[in-house]
């Protein structure tokens, strides 16, 4: 259990709906009479209480903190599920994380995902539950709507999806250019982790490995910057102007 403390994230967890509360209200000022607002008309209760007390409770709040219950912010499904789920339908795109750790990078990952229409987030384990907040905070409320499916092992997960019809693509920073792919169809995209990258099992299962072209002084984008760029990418191609 734990509080939500970032207005993005208070919103969008009210807005879903899987907001237990109540909303703590230290300091009433026109952002939080917004969430306010928003948390009456969902019937949420509403506390009035003293700086000192949500200091306790939540140390980085900004006058008001939701109460949620753990875990938080995914919206959690069986990868099973999704497939059985799936019909006939062709254009679908699933991100895999290996072994994303910091919780802020996972958080951005989640935030362009929602933006970029992302079917299905697959992670392996729970490590950063414990940082929702943060989580919800970096992912400005994304991590209310995007869909995760958390499996015990990787490798099977993506098994699955090659017997789905999905082609595999990894992302490394000497692969074919991104661009030059077809990304339309079933796809999956696995990132690796922070400094790791993709593990080499899951490279080996890859049908391709693409990076994004750069020009600078660094060897590599930040893993939660090149989560944007790839599923951008991936859109583009699908809305017809590729």
């Amino acid at each position: 259990m734990g509080y939500l403390t970032g207005f993005h994230a208070i919103e969008e967890a009210l807005k879903s709906g899987k907001a237990s509360g109540p909303l703590l209200v230290a300091k009433a000022g026109p952002r939080a009479q917004e969430s306010i607002a928003l948390a009456l008309a969902r019937k949420v209760a509403v506390n009035r209480v003293g700086t000192h007390e949500l200091d306790r409770l939540a140390t980085d709040h900004r006058g008001l903190a939701l109460y949620v219950a753990e875990p938080w912010g995914k919206r959690e499904i069986t990868l099973e599920g999704f497939l059985a789920g799936l019909g006939d339908r062709q254009d679908v795109l699933v991100v895999v994380l290996d072994e994303i750790t910091d919780p802020h990078n996972y958080g951005a990952i989640l935030r362009s995902c929602d933006q970029f229409a992302v079917d299905l987030v697959i992670t392996r384990h729970r490590r950063i539950a414990k940082h929702a907040d943060s989580i919800a905070h970096t992912s400005a409320g994304a991590d209310a709507w995007v869909a995760v499916a958390e499996v015990p092992n990787l490798l099977r997960a993506v098994q699955d999806l090659q017997e789905a019809r999905f082609w595999i693509y990894g992302a490394d920073m000497k692969g074919e250019p991104l661009y030059t792919q077809d990304l339309r169809g079933r796809l999956a995209l696995i990132l690796g982790g922070e400094g790791a990258g993709l593990s080499r099992l899951l490279r080996e299962r890859c049908d391709a490995l693409v990076g994004i072209p750069c020009k600078g002084r660094l060897d590599s984008l930040n893993v939660s910057v090149a989560a944007g760029i790839l599923c951008y990418e991936v859109l583009r191609q699908r809305s017809g102007k590729a």
